[in-house]
């Protein structure tokens, strides 16, 4: 039976003074019982006035540290994403000041899932496949001292790429002793950009297998992933929006604005619930970069939600 690492053995800074809570040997299998982002703060019968309540201070727990008999810096640790448990809910969040579009959604929203069925209904009519991942993994940082768990960075951390999917290897740096591997903040399934700031915010168990590459240092995480890349098959196709502009953010923006004016439009839906539905669904792509001076960016909604 796989050693399992609790949902309460976790923490909310990248620090590698934290003592790990297991060691391991390359090769072993571990089960991580993963508490959702808001670290139990809200539930299935939480509302808005909940999310404009949230400590920001104790967001995206990780489980671990796990230490790594034999790793070292100069190492590469493999990670091999097994299997995900079932999830029973999850939620969606537009939270003041926080997400692609802030300033133009300053009022929390709150949207709660039932996933007990293996469906994740958006409303009548609108369902998103259920594909879970781990939106923050990664080794400890060498620099000393805490550091923020929100942002990506070199050791992984909140990545949110939804391709690290079951059958992922991911390969990540090791810069201290042990490696100190945690991984947490599971989704259900999330687009590319996650503009509004969250996915499908769903507690979950995570299988993991480690293996470990002596003396191979990469800079930062490189990952290898089954195909395809979108994990619907319906053939129904995609509405997809543009934006350019002089840089990538400005362009990324005017994408997410135009595909919320579509939704609005054709399916609807408010502006916030819009907003919601392209974090969990749209796909944010990088067209073009080389045609200066400027940058288009693609949004691209599938078909196949809307039922």
């Amino acid at each position: 039976m796989k050693h399992t690492i609790h949902s309460h053995q976790n923490h909310v800074t990248w620090d590698n003074a934290i003592p790990p809570v297991h060691e391991i040997d390359p090769g072993e299998k571990l089960r991580f019982e993963v508490q959702d982002a808001s670290n139990g703060q809200l539930s299935y019968r939480s509302t808005a006035a909940d999310v404009a309540a949230l400590d920001f201070g104790q967001v995206n727990p990780v489980n671990g540290p796990v230490y790594v008999k034999g790793a070292q810096p100069g190492d590469t640790l493999e990670v091999h994403i097994e299997n995900f448990g079932p999830q029973s809910w999850g939620w969606t969040a537009v939270i003041p000041g926080f997400g692609l579009l802030h300033e133009a959604f300053p009022d929390p929203y709150l949207k709660t899932w039932d996933l007990s069925g293996g469906r994740a209904q958006f409303t009548d009519g609108i369902e998103i496949p259920i594909a879970p991942f781990p939106g923050t993994i990664g080794t400890a940082l060498p620099e000393p001292g805490a550091h923020s768990i929100v942002p990506p960075r070199k050791n992984g951390g909140n990545m949110d790429i939804r391709h690290l999917t079951r059958g992922t290897k991911l390969y990540l740096p090791v810069w201290t002793e042990g490696a100190l591997f945690s991984v947490g903040d599971t989704h259900a399934a999330q687009g590319d950009g996650e503009v509004c700031g969250t996915a499908i915010e769903a507690p979950m168990d995570i299988d993991l297998s480690f293996k470990l590459h002596k003396g191979k240092q990469i800079a930062e995480p490189q990952f290898e992933t089954p195909g395809p890349l979108h994990h619907t098959s319906s053939g129904k196709g995609f509405y997809v929006t543009t934006g350019h502009a002089e840089d990538l953010l400005t362009a990324v923006k005017k994408a997410i604005e135009y595909m919320i004016e579509h939704i609005t439009t054709t399916y609807r839906l408010s502006d916030v619930e819009a907003y919601a539905l392209c974090s969990v669904a749209v796909d944010l792509k990088i067209s073009e970069v080389v045609d200066m001076p400027n940058h288009l960016v693609s949004a691209y909604l599938p078909l196949d939600i809307f039922k």
